[in-house]
């Protein structure tokens, strides 16, 4: 079966741009040996995404983040990406919105996505709306977009900014409204305005009121990262359309405060929401580390944290793939079967095998995710 888009929920890209100066322009066998024995993969892993790779595995659509670095995280080596004020955390997300706006201004196959107009031209290019194919932009990415198959199609990147401490108050969301961030999520670890992942709390004061203005301008938010007190209440109180989790698992197969308890799950699917399954090992098999070998965790622990929630919530709509590949791990720290982006439709496969309906499969591949892009734009 060829699915005609995937849709994967949370990509790190213009942070790895950045930071490690990953060039997704080329395929991930170029990148893997251009770092090979270098910082970059001894931080990072080995590369897991490309465009071309995505391009080829049919995944049209990836919301790239504006992540920032806490000075206090272990991420490795800041190299200038990382931010103890404010007003520093204010300048490496415009840092990286000026990334993707750059990546899109020079690459024609590279699209932005900040209305419903520039969904339906992506989804167009990919034969999966009834719309023409966008005929502009016919540069091929590298020698691995499937020459004329692919020249009409792009890449499109909704933007999510994880962890608001680049948005100075909460007023000043307008601002990154309009230079295109769709999606919000509060906290990584602990911000200025909630409790995260290792941080327990809640919303702060100024979260409460960045939850007001995210409602007033239509902005979804993402509840991934944030602690379990501070992700019931903005459940709770938050007055908008659209709530998703871009990349978190289920806290029954992951027990810590970095996945979803079945009170969540409940509240976002209630709110038609939906969840992307991260695929990184350790949040697919509790006891997996970093350094045990890849082949322990399997496709079976991807479609088992799949069927949880669909299990939980009685139906295939609410669950989706977050990959958050290359977030601080990379191929030697996902599933045997996987190699990178290019290897996501096999999780569809292992649906069907499994005997998901073709509908349900290619709700989770990317419709679910679909259908809350075009209510929110």
């Amino acid at each position: 079966m060829t699915f005609p888009i995937i849709v994967d929920a949370h990509l790190d890209l213009a942070y790895n741009g950045l930071k490690y100066q990953r060039k997704y322009l080329h395929g991930t066998g170029v990148i893997r040996n251009l770092e090979f024995g270098g910082w970059q993969e001894a931080e990072n892993g080995r590369c897991t995404v490309s465009f071309p790779d995505m391009m080829r595995g049919r995944v049209g659509i990836g919301f790239g983040t504006i992540f920032c670095e806490p000075a206090r995280s272990d991420l490795g080596a800041s190299r200038g990406m990382a931010y103890s004020t404010p007003k520093e955390a204010h300048a490496q997300g415009l840092r990286q919105l000026d990334w993707y706006r750059h990546l899109a201004d020079h690459e024609p196959r590279i699209r932005l996505i900040s209305s419903r107009n520039d969904l339906y031209d992506v989804l167009g290019d990919w034969g999966s709306t009834p719309m023409g194919p966008n005929a502009a932009g016919t540069r091929q990415l590298d020698s691995g977009a499937h020459g004329d198959e692919a020249a009409h199609r792009h890449i499109g990147l909704v933007l999510l900014m994880e962890g608001a401490d680049p948005i100075l108050e909460p007023k000043e969301l307008e601002f990154w409204v309009e230079r295109g961030v769709r999606i919000v999520g509060l906290a990584w670890g602990q911000t200025r305005y909630s409790g995260g992942t290792n941080a327990p709390g809640g919303l702060t004061a100024i979260g409460f009121e960045l939850l007001e203005q995210m409602a007033r301008l239509g902005v979804v938010l993402d509840v991934s990262h944030m602690a379990h007190k501070a992700l019931m209440q903005a459940l709770d109180v938050f007055q908008g359309a659209h709530v998703i989790a871009s990349h978190s698992n289920p806290h029954k197969i992951t027990p810590t405060d970095r996945h979803l308890p079945d009170e969540a799950i409940d509240a976002i699917a209630h709110r038609g929401g939906v969840m992307g399954v991260v695929l990184y090992n350790r949040f697919l098999k509790h006891d997996w580390v970093k350094g045990s070998k890849k082949t322990d965790v399997t496709m079976d622990h991807i479609i088992r944290c799949i069927d949880y929630v669909c299990q939980r919530t009685g139906s295939s709509n609410h669950v989706g793939i977050g990959s958050d590949f290359d977030g601080g791990f990379g191929l030697e720290s996902i599933p045997a079967e996987l190699g990178g982006s290019r290897d996501l439709y096999k999780i569809g496969i292992s649906l069907l095998q499994r005997g998901y309906s073709a509908g349900d499969t290619q709700k989770i591949m990317g419709g679910n995710w679909l259908r809350v892009l075009q209510a929110a734009l």
